[in-house]
């Protein structure tokens, strides 16, 4: 059992939650849920022990082990994918060197008697009786084994994690998280970056093989599947149910409609109350009923309704002069990483205007073709962008590049130019950024907020051809209609990678498939594809590869 007792944040005089206490028992599986900026993942950090409460502490049982996966993976990409995932056991590694290290100075030493030495010899043996009580265990083998059972060939092994899409550095997490075999998994936004066989794996994973899980996602039926505890993050505090997140939904709604009706009858009794004082305020008869109501009056706790996120994400793109007719194109590419190959002479032409769907299992070339057209990356063959293209690019990690030391303000007003600077405050209004939010600093913002404030700086200046690489990623519900409303009404070229499919529907005329080292064209729109393949789900196409 892990406690949280009483914790609190504060950034710059402002509460983001106080007095916040609740257990995690052995089998938990909570979703923690509330809108962005509320404070979910701040709470999973201080859980999870990467940033300390201002107030307050967890309590873990000694020896508690906690793996922690984060939004933005921090996956070295200076070693290999084993040496990626041997990091599981770099505790176990840690001890033996310990261990070494002391029974070296024991060896040096001529202090025979001294309270240095005994302590190094109470030390060696605590450290054995910890070593040694570990189940012996070919690490090697675990890995192998865990690294394989998500998709990995042997020969992927020793390739560098840098070669790897989003998607595939998320299993290496998920490696090292299984191998761990932790007493509490934490996940913030498990789901991003993955294709569904990551997806299917994790949620019977942590279904029947996971002890303790906290998780926050935007994906309704992942949550719903895995979760049998939710955990509400609003107005500072939280609200705990003991179900999944679609009877949690109901159960808010039913809470709110009691606050409402206490709220009001509270308000009426206030208002008899004074009518009752300001009519009988002199009369001697009634000086101790007046006095008295005044004083209840004073003591009386206001009851507070739960807020509802009533912001609106105001989202247009700017007009842009007009493209050629083939903003564009690509002849003949093939990209290699070594021996292995993404793809090889895929030809696409995009016209000016079409909407367009890259689609297919992660890892099989998606963004490697994006960035090959935006000239990151070396390739064979020919890809260029056609007469007067003005490219918008949001790439897969857009979030994670902006600078965490800069306020809001400042890395909008970092790449504004010319009128669009006198405003800039209107346009961060315009995305949910108001007041004395636009003074916070990246580093405190959540991953919805980080994605609204890179989704401004890709609007500052006018483009014709918009590239966008998982844009919904971190984004709420709410925020996913108003961006495909205003890509709805682009009247650009639009080149978009979405395992959403609910997101992708009527956005695309146009579908290139990523399979098999080859990208396929198909003269439909997304949802004549999914209705060809019969597929209920658009991250299905995984599973047909």
């Amino acid at each position: 059992m892990i406690s949280v007792d009483g914790i609190a944040v504060e950034f710059s005089g402002e509460t983001l939650f106080n007095n916040v206490s609740f257990v995690i028992n052995e089998n938990d599986k909570i979703a923690l849920m509330g809108k962005n900026g509320a404070g979910k993942s701040t709470m999973m950090k201080i859980i999870a022990g990467v940033q300390k409460a201002t107030r307050g502490n967890i309590r873990y049982p000694k020896e508690a082990v906690i793996a922690y996966l984060p939004q933005h993976l921090l996956t070295d990409d200076n070693c290999t994918v084993f040496e990626e995932a041997s990091k599981a056991f770099g505790h176990i590694t840690a001890m033996q060197q310990e261990m070494d290290r002391l029974n070296t100075a024991l060896e040096t030493r001529t202090d025979y008697e001294s309270e240095e030495y005994m302590n190094i010899i109470q030390k060696v043996t605590d450290l054995g009786e910890k070593f040694y009580a570990i189940e012996e265990t070919n690490y090697d083998a675990e890995i192998e084994k865990a690294l394989q059972g998500l998709g990995f060939r042997r020969e992927d092994f020793s390739r560098p994690t840098s070669e790897f899409s989003g998607g595939w550095r998320m299993r290496i997490e998920l490696a090292k998280i299984l191998l761990q075999k932790p007493d509490l998994i934490l996940l913030d936004e498990p789901t991003n970056h993955v294709d569904i066989e990551s997806v299917i794996w994790l949620e019977d994973f942590l279904m029947n093989k996971a002890k303790a899980v906290i998780v926050i996602s935007h994906d309704k039926a992942f949550i719903d599947n895995i979760t049998n505890r939710t955990i509400e993050v609003t107005m500072g505090r939280i609200y705990d149910y003991k179900a999944n997140y679609s009877h949690y939904l109901q159960l808010r709604e039913e809470r709110r409609a009691h606050q409402i009706k206490a709220y009001q009858e509270q308000q009426k009794f206030i208002a008899d109350t004074r009518d009752f004082i300001e009519r009988f305020k002199g009369t001697y008869s009634k000086t101790n009923q007046v006095n008295s109501r005044e004083r209840m009056l004073e003591k009386l706790q206001i009851i507070e309704i739960d807020e509802i996120d009533t912001s609106a994400l105001k989202l247009r793109f700017p007009p842009s002069q007009r493209s050629g007719d083939y903003p564009v194109i690509a002849k003949d590419l093939s990209k290699s990483y070594g021996d292995h190959i993404v793809f090889k002479n895929a030809n696409l032409a995009i016209a000016r205007g079409e909407k367009v769907s890259f689609v297919g299992r992660n890892g099989e070339g998606k963004s490697t073709m994006i960035k090959a057209i935006m000239g990151e990356i070396n390739f064979e063959g020919e890809c260029t962008l056609g007469h007067n293209a003005k490219v918008g690019y949001f790439a897969q990690n857009q979030a994670s590049l902006l600078d965490p030391n800069l306020t809001i303000f400042q890395t909008v007003d970092e790449v504004a130019k010319g009128d669009v600077r006198t405003q800039i405050k209107n346009i961060l209004g315009q995305f949910m950024f108001s007041g004395d939010a636009i003074d916070k600093k990246v580093s405190v913002l959540s991953g919805g907020e980080k994605t609204r404030l890179a989704m401004v700086k890709l609007l500052l200046e006018p483009v014709n051809v918009l590239i966008l690489d998982e844009p919904t990623n971190h984004l709420d519900i709410k925020s996913k209609d108003v961006l495909k409303e205003a890509l709805l009404a682009f009247n650009g070229t639009l080149i978009l990678v979405s395992h959403d499919r609910d997101f992708l529907q009527g956005l695309s005329q146009k579908v290139f498939e990523f399979k098999d080292q080859r990208v396929i064209e198909h003269f439909e729109t997304i949802d004549e594809f999914l209705i060809r393949n019969r597929i209920e789900n658009l991250k299905e196409i995984d599973l047909k590869a």
